[in-house]
């Protein structure tokens, strides 16, 4: 475990109790922390990363999102698998080099995009195959965890990713507006991103709510579905499922509810598979670098529509 503050700890906690991975040990520039992690997991402590990719196979990097390039790349160098939090680096090229070393080292990297674990995401999937149209909202009251960066690459990333696993084309243009609040970095973020294949997606991110709300609705020639992240339910219109509804032209109305659902064991497991077994990645390199350099192109946009308001003189 490279990394031992709010996230790194449940990773560390993952590994420490799955059949098929034995922590080995932890590693954070905070010794205390580290120390404290470890403790509560029973493993060992080591004063520098260069030490505990002498003792390991594997890595998952918990740490900061500008340290993320130059850790995967060291350890992936070191012979190591990698699982790294999202975003998988910083910028493009950084992504592109990690890419090229896993391959050519010929080890798994894998990008912790959670949701693509989700019960939620598998209950999509199954239902909507071609949209249309989406519109997601992701939202939730401020933090101070995770304002190193803007919360396109903070929350937005993960409909990103969502929504790219669900649109087989690649993105034609993206209009983005953004505001920054209470941290260094846009704190609230909405993009409007059209396929080259005529997806549009609306994707509105903020961590200055009031509320916590995740929602989702998809309309495509399958119907219409609505999720709520929250409540873990959704609703499809569809012509094939669910009940009848009366005067509705032959369509019907389905209901579904998920249980808890241990997203977290899921990417391990899958981490696990790809590492012993040689199974498919399921959030490979290349994956995490389309979700990054799609989050990046949100930054982007969002500076220059910024530049042209404060051109205009609506704002200082």
């Amino acid at each position: 475990m490279v990394g031992a503050g709010y996230f790194g700890r449940f990773h560390a906690l993952q590994a420490a109790r799955h059949e098929r991975e034995q922590l080995v040990g932890l590693y954070d520039p905070d010794q205390i922390r580290a120390l404290t992690v470890a403790q509560e997991v029973g493993a060992a402590v080591f004063r520098t990363y260069e030490s505990l990719l002498e003792r390991c196979k594997a890595v998952i990097i918990a740490s900061p999102a500008e340290t993320h390039h130059r850790l995967a790349r060291q350890a992936l160098e070191a012979g190591c698998h990698v699982l790294v939090e999202k975003p998988l680096a910083s910028t493009e090229e950084e992504g592109e080099e990690l890419v090229r070393c896993a391959s050519r080292q010929r080890r798994v990297l894998q990008v912790g995009h959670l949701l693509r674990y989700s019960a939620e995401h598998a209950a999509i999937r199954s239902r909507i195959k071609h949209p249309l149209y989406i519109e997601a909202t992701r939202i939730a009251p401020y933090k101070t965890r995770g304002t190193d960066v803007s919360v396109v690459l903070d929350l937005m990333i993960h409909d990103l990713d969502f929504i790219l696993s669900l649109v087989d084309s690649p993105i034609l243009d993206i209009d983005a507006m953004g505001a920054t609040v209470s941290s260094p970095s846009e704190d609230i973020a909405n993009a409007r991103v059209r396929f080259e294949n005529g997806c549009v997606a609306s994707i509105t991110a903020s961590r200055i709510s009031f509320k916590t709300e995740r929602k989702m609705r998809l309309f495509a020639q399958e119907g219409y579905l609505s999720a709520d992240f929250v409540g873990r339910k959704l609703v499809f219109i569809n012509r094939e499922t669910g009940l009848t509804l009366p005067e509705a032209n032959g369509f019907r109305r389905e209901s579904v509810h998920w249980k808890e659902h241990d997203n977290l064991a899921a990417e391990h497991d899958a981490f696990v598979a790809s590492c012993l077994d040689g199974k498919r990645i399921v959030v490979d390199g290349r994956a995490g670098l389309r979700a990054l350099e799609a989050a990046l192109l949100v930054g982007r946009k969002i500076k220059a529509a910024q530049e042209m308001i404060r051109r205009s003189g609506l704002i200082d």
